[in-house]
């Protein structure tokens, strides 16, 4: 498996939807809420046969209200 974090920005006001929706999925790890320019992170695991924009675009960026998303991906855990 693979461990990515996903950043979410949401519409102002839907932070909380956008979360459950998220949670909802049952594919992520864990869910924060952040400060700053991002309203939400995630920590997910990609299934090592998995392509991570198809993953990522199928499970999770269809949900309403999520206006920008910053994949970052990780290699080695220390």
């Amino acid at each position: 498996m693979n461990c990515v974090f996903v950043q979410f920005r949401c519409t102002p006001g839907k932070t909380y939807e956008v979360a459950t929706a998220i949670y909802d999925r049952e594919i992520v790890s864990e869910l924060f809420s952040t400060s700053g320019d991002w309203d939400l992170i995630a920590k997910i695991y990609i299934p090592s046969d998995a392509d991570v924009g198809h993953y990522l675009s199928e499970k999770l960026f269809d949900i309403p209200d999520i206006v920008r998303t910053l994949t970052t991906m990780t290699f080695k855990a220390f």
